[in-house]
């Protein structure tokens, strides 16, 4: 189990990583936007993201 949470770690990385490498001016626009937004609006958002993430990995 240890050895599927890495490589979901890993994945996660690489997939985060994918922006800020190939747009780095854009993606420093974006997060400027993101911190300037209210805290009720990222919880949303996290949130959202965190049911999205969970749905998909009870599909099969």
């Amino acid at each position: 189990m240890l050895e599927d949470i890495a490589k979901a770690v890993g994945l996660l990385l690489v997939f985060e990583g994918i922006m800020p490498f190939c747009m780095p001016d854009r993606c420093r626009k974006m997060i400027m936007q993101i911190a300037a937004m209210d805290n009720r609006i990222l919880r949303v958002i996290g949130l959202l993201s965190m049911l999205v993430g969970l749905c998909l990995l009870l599909w099969r």
